[in-house]
């Protein structure tokens, strides 16, 4: 089975949330000392103007990603991100982890971002949209501090299925993990946390795609 249909296979099997239900599982509450803002992931992640560039840290190709989704199925539940009222926690690959993720698909490393999100692309919308969904878990703000103490919580995603945070330590410092379905890869590591903190929608940069399926 190639990897549109085992991705839209997942999909189908995938267990239907209402995203503004709490979905969290063994993780800490979001605190309620303050009132969060309603600044929206999508306003965000459009705020650089919305460019390929050489950049590969930041998040381009993913920004890129949700608006092809969006125009092509407006009512994709990809379009939580665009609504700061709803409280959701995202985990936003870097441009460099859509090209690891095309490296390992295909064989060859894109020299650009244009290239890299082109690649993606031609997966298929139904398969970006569900890998889009399984870097979303609605209904919390899960802050870094948060994550820390939440070592083996498993986190339910608006896909259905969940990913598991993994706590370890390197170099003395303590690193935040996400072990996905893929049992064949490293797994992705959060290199920047609490983007847009202090709102409802909170993300936090990881350096490789979270795979929902165990690919080859």
């Amino acid at each position: 089975m190639n990897l549109r249909r085992r991705l839209a296979a997942a999909a189908a099997s995938g267990v239907a949330l209402a995203l503004g239900a709490t979905v969290l599982a063994a993780a800490p509450a979001s605190a309620t000392t303050t009132s969060p803002g309603n600044r929206s992931l999508a306003a965000v992640l459009l705020s650089d103007g919305n460019q390929f560039d050489r950049n590969w840290n930041d998040y381009d190709i993913v920004t890129e990603a949700v608006l092809a989704v969006l125009a092509a199925k407006p009512g994709s539940p990809v379009k939580v991100v665009t609504d700061g009222d709803v409280a959701l926690t995202a985990f936003l690959p870097r441009d460099d982890a859509f090209r690891r993720l095309v490296k390992d698909l295909t064989g060859t490393r894109p020299k650009t971002e244009k290239a890299t999100f082109e690649a993606v692309a031609g997966l298929g919308i139904d398969t970006v949209e569900t890998v889009l969904l399984y870097h979303v878990v609605p209904g919390a703000t899960i802050t870094r501090a948060q994550a820390l103490k939440a070592d083996g919580a498993r986190l339910t995603t608006a896909l259905g299925s969940t990913v598991k945070v993994d706590v370890t330590k390197r170099h003395g410092k303590r690193v935040i993990k996400l072990v996905d379905a893929d049992r064949t890869d490293r797994n992705p590591r959060v290199v920047k946390a609490d983007i847009n903190k202090r709102n409802k929608q909170i993300a936090h940069g990881v350096d490789r795609v979270l795979r929902p399926i165990d690919l080859p």
